[in-house]
């Protein structure tokens, strides 16, 4: 290789180009949930909750990645803050954890700032190589719960 020669760039890894995406699709929507005193993990694990009402604590934590007990604290903090309610907290029985209406009401909230930031980040207006990732994610997921 002559002196003055650079070495050629590294061949540019799909997975991390797609994290590094995954990254700021996260931070944007962590952004635009905050007025709502929500995270993405937060309105993850309420969207579980009411997909699946009754949900053991280990499935909320399997579905959400989490360990067991991170399940129980983060419904307790939606619990305190009016999102669900378990209809059979006691000791020794099942929980059967439920959204309630004011869940209900945030989640669609929630949702709305979502489509706003999919409309930023991958809507007509949007970078059209991000458009193109996003017509291709909605083609390969077809029936995610956001399309």
């Amino acid at each position: 290789m002559p002196e003055n020669a650079r070495p050629a760039p590294p061949a540019t890894s799909t997975s991390i180009v797609v994290l590094t995406l995954a990254r700021q699709v996260e931070a944007e929507l962590n952004a635009a949930l905050a007025p709502l005193d929500l995270t993405v993990s937060r309105l993850g694990l309420l969207g579980h909750i009411a997909a699946m009402p009754g949900a053991s604590f280990s499935d909320l934590a399997r579905m959400s990645g989490i360990t067991v007990q991170s399940a129980h604290a983060a419904v307790k903090v939606l619990e305190r803050a009016g999102l669900v309610n378990d209809s059979r907290a006691r000791a020794g029985a099942a929980s059967v954890i439920e959204v309630t209406p004011e869940g209900k009401r945030l989640m669609r909230a929630a949702m709305e700032a979502v489509s706003g930031v999919d409309e930023r980040l991958f809507g007509p207006e949007a970078d059209p190589i991000r458009r193109q990732v996003g017509t291709a994610i909605q083609a390969a997921f077809p029936g995610n719960p956001t399309g």
